[in-house]
């Protein structure tokens, strides 16, 4: 064959090739889709997962899966879902906690930014700053003063080492120009349990668990610590309307593809999530279970991870925190 002859035929054989791999895109999704989640069933993040991946199944005519892979704050499924093909039947619920261990520099954990392409924001979960009323802490000023005066002597629970919460404490001390006591537990559970019991002075909890105990007068609220006022609690002025500029710790969530999944693919997600998330009934078990629905496309996904995994970054070096 001589080299104009196998030129043509690589040409004919190359263009037969393309439409196929498009074809394929084209025809997303054939099969089954799943969602790996990286916290256990009946979390906030799990619940959410299932609501919108309902939705998602209708939307793309196929069933979509969810399975929990929990443990080492949502490491365990993110590296499950990264080594998946890049082909959009496997899905990551990315979090602040992959955000959070990204930004630890920790070689040992899964780097969302390079392991991942972005599909889309689903939702966050408010926090709320909150304190035992034995503290006689009323608001963010009281907090404040109480704390300069007695440095480090001032308690806040948390979940655990290089949890959200513990972040969201150690942000807050760097911007009041304050020394907290950190107290870490294992889990959310223990934590509120001695904030109830008075153990402990304050603590950043999910607005959806503080609530009840906040209207049944167990617990004071003295901001909301996420970017807008919180629903349930319109009245409760947020940190940054009380002088902590741009102060934000919302639990947030979304789905991410293994990287090198094709943007046609990605595009097609996130179009089913943009048009989930404007369902009227998704958007009232969002906000039932104490989620507020979180609408970006992927390039501004992207975005906002990048941003997160910076601004995590600075907290924990400024407080000196590393992650196990």
């Amino acid at each position: 064959m001589n080299h104009r002859t196998w030129l043509a035929a690589f040409c004919v054989a190359a263009s037969a090739c393309v439409p196929a791999a498009a074809g394929a895109q084209d025809k997303y999704p054939s099969q089954p889709i799943r969602i790996l989640v990286g916290f256990p069933p009946g979390s906030s993040t799990d619940v959410g997962t299932r609501l919108i991946a309902g939705k998602l199944a209708a939307e793309l005519g196929q069933s979509v899966v969810v399975e929990n892979r929990p443990g080492a704050s949502s490491d365990i499924a993110a590296r499950a879902a990264a080594s998946a093909p890049a082909d959009g039947y496997t899905l990551f619920v990315v979090t602040i906690a992959n955000a959070i261990n990204s930004s630890s520099r920790n070689p040992d954990l899964v780097d969302v930014v390079k392991s991942f392409a972005p599909v889309g924001l689903v939702g966050n979960v408010p926090n709320v700053l909150v304190a035992h009323p034995s503290r006689n802490l009323k608001s963010v000023d009281d907090l404040i003063r109480a704390a300069k005066a007695r440095p480090g002597g001032i308690t806040f629970a948390s979940s655990g080492n290089g949890t959200s919460p513990h972040l969201a404490g150690e942000l807050f001390a760097s911007k009041a120009g304050v020394q907290l006591l950190h107290v870490p537990y294992r889990g959310s559970s223990p934590a509120m349990a001695d904030l109830l019991g008075g153990q402990v002075a304050i603590m950043f909890a999910p607005a959806s668990t503080a609530l009840p105990h906040i209207q049944s007068g167990k617990l004071v609220a003295l901001a909301a610590a996420s970017k807008d006022r919180i629903a349930a609690l319109p009245d409760l002025k947020t940190l940054s309307e009380l002088g902590l500029k741009d102060f934000d710790t919302s639990v947030w969530f979304g789905l991410a593809a293994p990287a090198g999944t094709p943007d046609a693919v990605r595009r097609r997600l996130s179009a089913a999530i943009q048009s989930a998330l404007d369902t009227p009934d998704l958007r009232a078990q969002f906000r039932a279970q104490g989620i507020e629905p979180f609408k970006a496309g992927p390039e501004e996904t992207a975005r906002y991870i990048r941003a997160e995994v910076d601004k995590w970054a600075e907290v924990m070096q400024a407080a000196g925190v590393k992650l196990e």
